[in-house]
């Protein structure tokens, strides 16, 4: 490797990656030539010392870094673990001033035609990425990163992050990938058992009637679909398929998720609603006008309700779906929440008198109960068609297990379920590595709790999740240790069900599955 210049300011990188090759070996290739170039660098299998507590770790760390390093290959784009860290990167540079981290993907043997998952296409959907093909591309990276930070460009840097089309520097166009400024679509690749279900996945198993139900709802005028669901049980899957059933039948579509907005979207209504009105117009290709609709002597719903009213929907000459996923985010924000759920609520209500809002059907899609005090009569959570998605029964675990080439019997269905329950995900990962040799049924049963075995990655990012959050860490010790259901605070209780760690049996909770009762056990040391 040539000679690299060394830094006159000294920076932090936080590198990101799957602690397998080629992950691996290119990670301690760029932590060792940081290091050499006078910066700091951090890596998870070399910065943390045995018997040290890595959650707390790993975000002390993300606070500190000044860039954050993502190497993306094929199954570091499918861990939970690199997601989570992505997120909070994300989380993070959006709640700073000085937009740090920055954030610096690079694709590791990792084609462009290969897709992110829903949640990482959003997180960097405007951020250019590097290509990784051989070892002569590491100190191409290394040079072009190093000669920013030399050049003294790092405040241009971090206003672009690597490409935003607002940056006044640009990185050579040839090795780089353009950033894409379309939305990503809920869609990911049919045999990987991560995020959702593409559309023509053999892979999909529906749960009659609701698929029936939800088809034919979106046709009403002025429909409205509430789906409810812990993570990962299938609830995006479900919307795109409602969004594509609309499609064939000409109608525009377009799926929004909240999870991707910038934290700055929610710190007042008024914003919030204008980025809403703005993201729902630009999916629709259409002009943003809202200068010509937000007048200051109306209040901020009436404006958002004339953008729709006088501009987004007379512009269109078909019906207009429009998909919102986690909406449990607008939770967390109960200065906005209540105004922008009563907005949707009264559109729903003027469907059923005007024309113009009959063209308009929504699909509301949430983890948890609404744990936001509102009016019932303003509410959008007690009007339309609820759909709450179940787990699997052990007939469609059956029927899955053969689409992937498995000659099972119930027998087997059952064992896998006791550990795992029904749940969505945890069922698609046992059977992926199974129909790929990569473990047999009864090895996966003895390592699944446990960091060996397929579930660690899974395990671990919900470990970190909880271990920032020390009263829900509490609350779930408290669960786990006991054999029969629990009450939990109701705040604590709605969290952790919209994580899709508990189940409720009556006003009480009990694990979701066996897999979580061991696992956080043995890491929480339940005794």
């Amino acid at each position: 490797m040539p000679t690299l210049p060394v830094a006159s300011k000294n920076a932090r990188f936080f590198i990101s990656y799957r602690s397998q090759d080629p992950d691996l070996s290119l990670a301690h290739n760029f932590y060792e030539a940081i290091k050499a170039a006078g910066h700091e660098a951090f890596m998870a299998g070399e910065s943390i010392r045995l018997g040290e507590k890595w959650p707390q770790r790993i975000d002390e760390e993300l606070k500190l870094c000044d860039y954050f390093l993502l190497l993306l290959s094929e199954r570091s784009a499918t861990s939970e673990m690199v997601t989570e860290e992505v997120r909070q990167a994300k989380e993070l540079r959006d709640g700073n001033d000085q937009h740090k981290p920055v954030i610096l993907p690079i694709r590791v043997n990792f084609p462009w035609s290969e897709p992110l998952n829903y949640d990482l296409r959003g997180y960097l959907q405007q951020v250019q990425q590097r290509e990784w093909k051989s070892a002569a591309d590491t100190s191409k990276i290394l040079q072009e990163i190093f000669s920013l930070l030399t050049d003294g460009n790092t405040e241009t840097l971090a206003d672009g992050e690597m490409g935003r089309e607002e940056s006044s520097y640009s990185f050579p166009s040839s090795p780089f990938h353009p950033p894409t400024l379309s939305p990503p679509l809920p869609v990911a690749e049919p045999e990987l058992p991560e995020g959702q279900v593409d559309l023509a996945s053999a892979f999909y198993i529906e749960r009659p009637p609701i698929e029936s139900r939800c088809y034919e709802a979106i046709l009403k005028p002025g429909s409205l679909i509430r789906i409810k669901a812990p993570r990962q049980m299938g609830k995006t899957s479900l919307m795109a398929r409602i969004l594509h059933q609309a499609s064939q039948q000409n109608y525009l579509t377009v799926p929004l998720s909240f999870q991707l907005a910038d934290g700055k979207v929610f710190a007042d209504l008024d914003k919030f609603l204008q980025w809403f009105c703005a993201s729902v117009g630009r999916r629709l290709r259409l002009p943003n006008k809202l200068a010509d609709y937000w007048d200051v002597i109306f209040g901020s719903k009436d404006n958002c309700t004339a953008y729709f009213e006088e501009y987004l929907l007379p512009e269109i000459n078909q019906p207009l779906a429009l998909g919102l996923d986690e909406v449990d985010r607008i939770f967390q924000h109960p200065e906005i929440a209540a105004d922008f759920f009563g907005l949707l609520r009264a559109w729903h209500e003027d469907a059923k008198n005007r024309d113009i809002w009959k063209k308009l059907r929504l699909v509301v899609v949430h983890s948890t109960e609404v744990y936001i005090p509102m009016n019932i009569n303003q509410s959008p959570f007690n009007v339309g068609l609820p759909i709450e998605l179940p787990e699997f029964n052990a007939q469609q675990i059956l029927d899955l297990a053969r689409r992937h080439g498995l000659n099972w019997s119930f027998t087997q269905v059952e064992e896998l379920m006791a550990m795992v329950g029904g749940h969505p995900y945890l069922v698609r990962v046992a059977l992926y590595h199974i129909a790929r040799q990569d473990i047999t049924l009864n090895l996966l049963l003895q390592t699944a709790p446990t960091e060996a075995g397929p579930y660690s990655d899974h395990l671990r990012r919900h470990l970190w999740n909880l271990e920032q959050c020390p009263e829900l860490a509490a609350a779930i010790k408290k669960v786990v240790a006991n054999t029969s259901p629990v009450r939990l605070d109701s705040i604590e209780c709605f969290k952790l069900l919209s994580m899709g760690l508990l189940q409720q049996q009556g006003n009480d909770v009990k694990p979701r599955c066996n897999l979580y009762r061991q696992y956080f056990c043995d890491r929480l040391r339940v005794s």
